[in-house]
């Protein structure tokens, strides 16, 4: 059963388009919270609302030469904004999306969303033990949508699967905060989260 059976499913004309992203990462990382996100299945559809995500703009970011590292990872982020992009962490996919013009190299993480429509498919897709545990964290979300590798480097408005904007979140019930797991780049307050969402993932900020 869907969790919120009257909440509208956003049409695909109102999807975010890669336009959209081809500006600072910084500012679409923000602008994101509360944003949905549809995924459509063979057998139905979810929609969840974005609740954390990070920032990464390479050119004056030190931790970028983590990501930069990894194959294919170099010419993905310089390739067109507004395609996903999955890069590996200890083995799990975590769904990036390409940011500014051709030939700059930046993105933005989703670290964790909030379900609103189709649970069902999403338990399907993950097992867990509690709910909570289905989208809290970048990998998890991927695994709970099926997400990779079946998007890598297409745009972002697929009609299966695509961004929605939705009424912006009040800076105050926004954090900031640094990102999650750096050794360097930790000064950088790019992580933003809704403040009390329990969805947000338990990443603790570098320091």
């Amino acid at each position: 059963m869907n969790l919120l059976e009257t909440v509208p499913l956003p049409p695909f004309e109102s999807a975010l388009t890669p336009e959209f992203f081809s500006r600072d990462p910084v500012v679409i990382a923000r602008e994101l919270i509360g944003c949905r996100l549809v995924r459509h299945f063979e057998d139905g559809y979810a929609m969840v609302r974005i609740v954390e995500t990070e920032a990464y703009d390479c050119p004056i970011d030190p931790s970028c030469y983590v990501i930069e590292r990894l194959p294919g990872a170099k010419e993905a982020l310089r390739g067109p904004p507004g395609r996903y992009y999955f890069h590996k962490s200890y083995e799990h996919s975590l769904l990036n999306v390409v940011c500014q013009p051709l030939e700059y190299e930046a993105t933005i993480l989703i670290r964790a969303v909030e379900p609103m429509v189709g649970l069902e498919h999403l338990q399907k897709n993950r097992t867990v033990k509690k709910d909570l545990e289905l989208t809290n964290g970048p990998a998890k979300l991927v695994q709970a949508l099926e997400l990779y590798p079946r998007f890598a480097g297409l745009e972002v408005n697929q009609p299966d699967t695509y961004f929605a904007p939705s009424k912006p979140v009040p800076d105050e019930r926004v954090t900031i905060t640094a990102r999650v797991g750096l050794s360097v780049g930790r000064e950088l307050p790019w992580r933003f989260l809704e403040t009390g969402n329990r969805w947000v993932s338990n990443g603790k900020p570098s320091s």
